[in-house]
């Protein structure tokens, strides 16, 4: 078992598989030593738990939790072309979108959701540079999507 699914476990997280894409892409895309994600939604199962703008239908807790499931689904990406989470060698850089009622302005609070869990999984290798943008409104209705781009060692 690799040290990233053996340090998931430890955290009581399971790899989903691979989000199907909703339209015309791939879920992502490797380039010499980087992984780029496609934007990654808090499917589980194939659906959304909740749906809704954050600070309306939705609280910023629920979109925090959000956010983790759209992280997790970015690793389950990652994985579908890196053959093995082991081989990340940092997490570069994650762009959070959040899907807000007009006077939510709490969207990095949702995306340390997902901050915090490649910060749990990985240690330092963790650490990356953001951004977390309010949006009018996501694919399907969702709350929040996430795109993630790392970087392999060889």
């Amino acid at each position: 078992m690799s040290s990233v699914q053996a340090r998931l476990e430890e955290l009581g997280l399971t790899l989903p598989e691979v989000a199907a894409p909703l339209a015309a892409y791939v879920p992502a895309v490797r380039s010499g030593s980087y992984v780029q994600t496609s934007g990654q939604l808090p499917l589980v199962d194939g659906k959304l738990p909740v749906s809704g703008k954050v600070g309306a239908e939705v609280t910023a807790e629920e979109a925090k939790d959000l956010a983790r499931t759209c992280a997790l689904n970015a690793l389950a990406a990652v994985k579908s072309v890196a053959g093995d989470l082991d081989r990340i060698a940092r997490i570069v850089k994650v762009t959070g979108f959040v899907a807000s009622a007009p006077d939510f302005t709490g969207q990095p609070g949702v995306i340390n959701g997902a901050s915090e869990l490649f910060g749990e999984v990985f240690g330092d290798k963790g650490v990356h540079a953001r951004s977390a943008v309010g949006v009018a409104v996501l694919p399907i209705d969702a709350p929040v999507e996430l795109e993630v781009l790392v970087e392999l060692a060889d």
